[in-house]
């Protein structure tokens, strides 16, 4: 079931605290298990979630998909880049047809599931989305074949084991095009699974070790000429303060594998409590992310290597984010390079790395959590970064969150707490699609965002016009980068038409309705001709070339048969509207309005007065907003809810009739 929230998580710890007195975090947590802590998946509370939202600051975009459980991992179709499909615990799934400015929910309907979510696309447009069985003995492996809004199948069966799992698809044109790959811990070993029928069975072929701690990864690269034909598997073995990378290959496909050394480059990630690494009392997961270069540029069959890993070693001090490369299938590796950069690293923390290389261009990518951001290294932002020079340099460090956010959420329970163990990024040839666990709004959040990327402004925002000819020039901003370098391609609509009359939108500039150089800006002009009066939204849409990354910004325009010009169309005032419907079972939608900008609080309480959940927008900007209430674990009964924004408080009865 998808766990939307866990902003009363505090209570079922206090709880289990009284159930399992006596007993230490260390004896139910176990160190060398990468699961979600039991007493998070049998908790299942009342939810209130926030829709599918773009958070704009600061002109950036970052999309917030909802509330699931961390642990998100993303896909892109290679036959469409505006095809992406990602999955967060413990069955939270995502899917955007428009490249990211809408994201929609279709959860394959799994037997049971306990999480560990990892995905895949074939060449073929095939999109396979693997997590475990509830009773982690295998994992089961979902099919789609339209990115996730509808499924073929949910139930088959792959790999088995104990712990975590990953899985890959051959994307070539090779011999084993389309075969797919998966990996699971296996107690003291990492099981290893083929599919040669597009994921309609699994056959176990190899059990590679050593390996004791979870994260064991598979990947696919080129064996000299051969597209897909080298099969990589990294496995895990060691203690926490002194891990062993174990590197494997497979040149039939994964029907055999050749050991090719093993490799102890990690120690302690943060600080050790309870034989765990953590950041500031979250729990950090010290296994490797690998990648291959399928491209046929200058590095074309390297092997990658990311790692999170204190520097200098030791118990106690930070962690950074170290890359190697192999030219050799693993057998011998390049010195560690420092992918982030940071002017005094020893002060800050960098983990949670994750790896992409791009299959057309080799480009290499790598995202991770970093603290640099804050002086008390409490809080963490997402940074991300690319190398195209297989791996010896990287590019200026990005930031690609647009809001700093605590590290622990306190219900997370007491250190090492889970909060996710890996975050995820894929890469189309002229950008990448990141997607990480957020606590900006004090619970899980599901965030992507693109890097590299563009900043997008409309000036002005709002405006009148004159309904019988009426100009009026709108101009839309570039203002800053993050590395981007290609070309912006603007489009813009009006909503509704109107009854009578037409707009026209043209574009005066001299490079049209195209940007290549930035900072820069063009017109949007809009002409009305006798257009019915009333207001009207202007939606303005900014593309790359293969139509990533994408932002779009909404104009208010009010036709009038004067020129007065209108700066604020949102409400005047605050208010709180009746549930609907009322009663309801167990969904309803409540409705409120902002008239300036403020900090939003909604809770729900029995009738006793006693708070069920609550969620809270921090800054919320002006406009006419609704949450929703999943009130699936309540019974029958009489529910008040409340809303605090700034100064304005109001509540409200509802009732739920099962």
């Amino acid at each position: 079931m998808k766990i939307l929230s866990l902003l009363r998580i505090s209570f079922w710890v206090i709880i289990i605290s009284v159930f399992f007195s006596g007993m230490t975090f260390a004896q139910w947590d176990n160190p060398n298990l990468d699961r979600i802590p039991e007493r998070f998946i049998k908790q299942i509370s009342p939810k209130l979630y926030e829709p599918m939202v773009v958070v704009t600051l600061n002109d950036y975009d970052n999309f917030n998909m909802g509330t699931d459980f961390a642990e998100g991992h993303v896909s892109m179709n290679p036959m469409n880049p505006l095809q992406i499909f990602c999955a967060f615990n413990t069955n939270g799934t995502h899917y955007t047809m428009d490249g990211g400015l809408t994201w929609a929910t279709v959860n394959p309907s799994f037997p049971n599931t306990a999480g560990d979510p990892v995905t895949a696309y074939d060449s073929l447009g095939n999109l396979f989305y693997e997590c475990l069985n509830s009773g982690i003995t295998a994992c089961w492996v979902a099919k789609s074949t339209t990115n996730g809004s509808s499924w073929v199948w949910a139930n088959v069966s792959a790999t088995t084991g104990n712990d975590k799992n990953w899985i890959a698809a051959d994307q070539t044109g090779g011999p084993y095009s389309n075969y797919l790959y998966t990996v699971m811990t296996n107690g003291s070993a990492a099981q290893f699974a083929r599919s040669t029928n597009n994921g309609a069975s699994f056959t176990n072929t190899a059990s590679l070790t050593p390996h004791n701690y979870p994260g064991a990864m598979v990947c696919v690269g080129p064996n000299g000429s051969i597209q897909g034909g080298s099969v990589y598997v990294v496995t895990h073995s060691g203690p926490n303060s002194a891990g062993v990378y174990g590197f494997f290959v497979s040149t039939d496909a994964g029907l055999t594998f050749t050991a090719k050394g093993t490799y102890q480059w990690p120690n302690y990630i943060g600080t050790e409590i309870s034989s765990r690494s953590t950041v500031s009392g979250m729990r950090c997961r010290p296994y490797p992310f690998i990648a291959a270069d399928n491209s046929y540029g200058p590095y074309r069959g390297r092997l990658y290597c990311v790692y999170a890993s204190n520097n200098p070693s030791g118990n106690g001090n930070k962690s950074d984010i170290f890359l190697r490369w192999s030219s050799n299938q693993g057998t011998n590796w390049s010195n560690a390079v420092v992918v982030n950069d940071d002017p005094n690293s020893a002060s800050n923390y960098q983990f949670h790395p994750a790896i992409w290389c791009d299959k057309t261009n080799g480009k290499l990518y790598v995202m991770f959590y970093d603290t640099r951001n804050c002086a008390t290294s409490d809080s963490m932002d997402v940074y991300a970064t690319y190398s195209t020079d297989g791996g010896q340099t990287f590019a200026p460090n990005q930031r690609v969150t647009n809001q700093l956010f605590k590290i622990k959420l306190s219900s997370s329970g007491s250190a090492p707490a889970y909060q996710g163990d890996y975050n995820s990024i894929v890469s189309n040839p002229k950008t990448s699609m990141l997607v990480w666990g957020d606590f900006r709004n004090n619970g899980y959040g599901s965030f992507s965002g693109y890097f590299p990327d563009y900043a997008m402004r409309m000036n002005p925002t709002s405006s009148g016009i004159n309904s019988v000819n009426g100009v009026k020039d709108f101009n839309m901003v570039v203002p800053s980068v993050k590395l981007y370098t290609d070309t912006v391609i603007v489009s813009a609509v009006i909503t509704p038409t109107p009854g009578s009359g037409s707009f026209a939108i043209t574009y005066p500039s001299p490079g049209a309705n195209k940007l290549a150089h930035f900072p820069d800006s063009l017109s949007v002009r809009v002409t009305a001709n006798n257009v019915t009066p009333g207001t009207y939204t202007m939606t303005v849409t900014a593309k790359g070339p293969n139509g990533t990354p994408v932002h779009q910004r909404a104009v208010t325009i009010t036709a009038s048969t004067t020129s007065g010009v209108i700066e604020n169309n949102g409400p005047s005032t605050f208010s709180l509207s009746q549930n609907y419907p009322n009663p309801f079972n167990p969904f309803t939608r409540i409705d409120y309005s902002i008239a300036k900008a403020s900090d939003v609080k909604i809770s729900i309480y029995n009738i006793l007065g006693k708070e069920i959940t609550s969620y809270a927008i921090p800054n919320q900007n002006p406009g006419n907003h609704y949450i929703m209430f999943n009130a699936s674990n309540l019974s029958t009964g009489v529910y008040y809810y409340t809303i605090k924004a700034g100064d304005f408080t109001d509540k409200k009865t509802m009732i739920l009739m099962k």
